[in-house]
C-alpha cells in the first residue's frame, strides 16, 4: 500500500495547531460523507482516509510518533525497545546492529529506515513476524433530536460495505459508541481495528434538551391565560391536553413528569418536559373590544 500523507489529505501544514487539525478534519468530513455522496467509490474512499489521518494527527502522541516514524508509526514503540535493546548489546552486536552492517539506528536512511520494519515485523508483502491490530477509525454521525428520541436504524458506509446499526433512543449529543471490529483490516493476519461513531445532534427549533429533560415555549391566549381554560401541545410522543389555571401569568413554567427525553438505555425511562407560558396580546381590536379594555381598566382602579 502507498504511503499516505496524513498532512495532505487534511490539507493543512505539518506545523498546524490541534484546534486547526479539527476544524479541518470536520470540514473534509462532512464534504465527504457517504450520506451526502451516495454510490461515490472516491467520496467513500476520501472519507476513510480523512477519518484514518485525524485519528492519528488528533492524537498527539501518535501525531509525534507519526512525525517521527512516518508510515511506521504504529510500530514506534517497538522500535524504540529495540533501539535500547540495542544500546545494550542484547543483540549481539558491538556499536551497531550487526544485521544491518553495523550501521547505528540514528543513521538510517529512509530506505533502511524502512528494510528495518520489514525485517523486525514482517515484510509489506511476504511472511511476518508479528500480527498487528488494525488502526481504529472515527467517524461523525449526524441526527436530529427527534431521530435520537426514538430507537432507530441507520445504514453507515465503512471500507465499501453497508453497516446497519441500531441506534438506541436517548443517544446525547457528543456521545460516542464503538463498533468492534468495523476499522481498518489487521496487519499480517491481525485483528482488525474498531470503529468509534460520535454522535452531532442538531438543535431542534422547538425543544431544547438539558440531560434527559426537554424545555419548550407555549403561547397563550390572554382571554385563557385570564380566565382558565385547556391548551393543546405537541410532544415529541404526541400531543397533550393541558389544563391552565386562571390569572396565569407570562412565563409561569410547568413540569410535566416522564414526559421529557428517553434515558439511554434504560426502558420505559424518562426525563420532565417544562414548559413556559408565553401570553399572546390580542391585536387588530375593534373599538367595541377597545372599550371593554377602557372599562375593566377604569374598573381595576
Amino acid at each position: 500500500m502507498a504511503f499516505i500523507d496524513y498532512y495532505k489529505v487534511l490539507g493543512v501544514d505539518k506545523k498546524a495547531s490541534q484546534d486547526d487539525i479539527k476544524k479541518a478534519y470536520r470540514k473534509l468530513a462532512r464534504k465527504h460523507h457517504p450520506d451526502l455522496n451516495p454510490n461515490d467509490k472516491e467520496a467513500q474512499m476520501k472519507f476513510q482516509q480523512i477519518n484514518e489521518a485525524n485519528e492519528v494527527l488528533s492524537d498527539p502522541e501518535n501525531r509525534k510518533k507519526y512525525d517521527a516514524y512516518g508510515e511506521h508509526w504504529q510500530h514506534a514503540d517497538q522500535y524504540e525497545k529495540a533501539r535500547q535493546q540495542q544500546g545494550s548489546g542484547e543483540f549481539g552486536g558491538q556499536q551497531g546492529y550487526g544485521g544491518f552492517g553495523g550501521q547505528d539506528f540514528g543513521d538510517f536512511s529512509e530506505g533502511q529506515f524502512s528494510d528495518f520494519f520489514e525485517s523486525l515485523f514482517g515484510s509489506r508483502t511476504g511472511g511476518s513476524k508479528r500480527k498487528f491490530r488494525g488502526q481504529d477509525y472515527n467517524a461523525e454521525l449526524h441526527i436530529s433530536l427527534r431521530d435520537a428520541y426514538i430507537t432507530h436504524q441507520h445504514t453507515l458506509s465503512v471500507n465499501d460495505k453497508q453497516l446497519r446499526i441500531t441506534i438506541p433512543a436517548g443517544i446525547a449529543n457528543g456521545q460516542v459508541i464503538k463498533l468492534k471490529g468495523h476499522g481498518a483490516p489487521g496487519g499480517n493476519g491481525g485483528p482488525n481495528g474498531d470503529l468509534y461513531i460520535t454522535f452531532v445532534i442538531a438543535e431542534d427549533p422547538v425543544f431544547k434538551r438539558v440531560d434527559n429533560d426537554l424545555y419548550m415555549n407555549v403561547d397563550l391566549e390572554l382571554y385563557t391565560a385570564i380566565l382558565g381554560g385547556d391548551v393543546t401541545i405537541d410532544t415529541l410522543s404526541g400531543k397533550l391536553k393541558l389544563k391552565v389555571k386562571p390569572e396565569t401569568q407570562n412565563g409561569t413554567k410547568a413540569r410535566l413528569k416522564g414526559k421529557g427525553f428517553p434515558v439511554y438505555k434504560q426502558e420505559n425511562v424518562f426525563g420532565d418536559l417544562i414548559i413556559t407560558y408565553s401570553i399572546l396580546l390580542p391585536t387588530n381590536l375593534t373599538e367595541a373590544q377597545k372599550e371593554l379594555f377602557r372599562q375593566l381598566a377604569a374598573s381595576s382602579h
